[in-house]
């Protein structure tokens, strides 16, 4: 019964509750940057491509199987394929979020900013210690 009792205390501990909620919030948030990138940013692209798909750029690594004008054709025929756009574009996403994720930290930091305690009085023991310095210095 110990065993199941330290795992509750674990699972209800701050941080892995506050790491779920991370987790949960991460994913709704790529959602949202892939919805921005797929429907807003890769169109205005999209004008300097000719209108071209920014997924469907592609290398055939197989020039013998035909010539395809999507990715999807080119795999749905099964030819080998450098889908170069497809990865460009995940980098775009992950260039947004971490660049929104290192805007709310920094936004998170500036909120929780500490100011400088006040000088507090020595303990006695510092004090003592201070006295004991200052002795030894004469010597």
């Amino acid at each position: 019964m110990s065993f199941i009792k330290e795992f509750k205390e674990f699972a209800m501990k701050g941080n892995v509750m506050d790491l779920a909620v991370g987790v949960i919030i991460g994913g709704a948030f790529g959602k949202i940057v892939t919805s921005l990138v797929d429907n807003i940013l890769m169109p205005i692209v999209g004008i300097f491509t000719q209108g071209k798909n920014f997924n469907d750029f592609f290398v055939l690594l197989d020039k013998s199987k035909g010539e395809f004008a999507t990715l999807a054709e080119a795999k749905a025929k099964g030819v080998a394929v450098f889908a170069y756009g497809a990865f460009i574009q995940s980098v775009i996403d992950f260039l947004i979020i971490a660049f929104c994720i290192f805007l709310l930290v920094k936004f998170m930091n500036k909120l929780t900013k500490k100011q400088d305690p006040a000088p507090t009085e020595p303990s006695a023991q510092e004090k003592l210690l201070m006295e004991i310095r200052d002795e030894l210095k004469k010597r």
